[in-house]
C-alpha cells in the first residue's frame, strides 16, 4: 500500500497537534497572575456597591425625617424605614431629639467599613472613607 505523505515515527501525519506541558504551565501561570491582580479590585468593587445600598437607605430615611419634620416640627415623632433598599443594611435611629437626628446603617456582611455608616441632621457623613 502506498501512502501519499510519508509517515515518520513519533509524528502525526498533519503536523503537531495539542499542547506541550510547558505551554500549559505557562498559560496557567499567566492566568494565576491575572486572577491575583484582579481579585482585590473585584472585592473593593463589591464592597463599594454594598455601601451604595447603605447610602441609599440613609438618604431615604433622612428624607422621611425631613418630610415629617416639616409637618410636626420635631424629629422624635417621626418613623423611618428600617431597611436599606436591597435589605443588606439595617437603618437605626441612633439619636433623635426634637431638632436633631443621627441615623446609622449597619450590616452583618463585610463592607470594608470598620464602624457603622452614619448620617446626621446637618448632613455630616461618617466615616468619610465609607462615603
Amino acid at each position: 500500500m502506498v501512502y501519499p505523505v510519508p509517515l515518520r515515527a513519533g509524528y502525526p501525519v498533519g503536523g503537531q497537534r495539542g499542547f506541550t506541558l510547558i505551554e500549559l504551565v505557562v498559560v496557567l501561570a499567566i492566568l494565576g497572575l491575572l486572577a491575583a491582580m484582579a481579585y482585590p479590585s473585584f472585592t473593593r468593587q463589591l464592597q463599594s456597591s454594598m455601601r451604595t445600598d447603605a447610602h441609599a437607605g440613609l438618604l431615604k430615611a433622612a428624607a422621611e425625617l425631613e418630610r415629617c419634620h416639616t409637618r410636626t416640627f420635631a424629629y422624635h415623632e417621626c418613623t423611618i424605614t428600617r431597611e436599606s433598599p436591597d435589605r443588606r443594611y439595617t437603618i437605626t435611629p441612633t439619636e433623635i431629639t426634637a431638632h436633631t437626628y443621627l441615623i446609622s446603617a449597619s450590616s452583618a456582611q463585610d463592607d470594608g467599613c470598620e464602624s457603622a455608616i452614619t448620617l446626621d441632621s446637618r448632613g455630616e457623613r461618617l466615616p468619610e472613607a465609607c462615603w
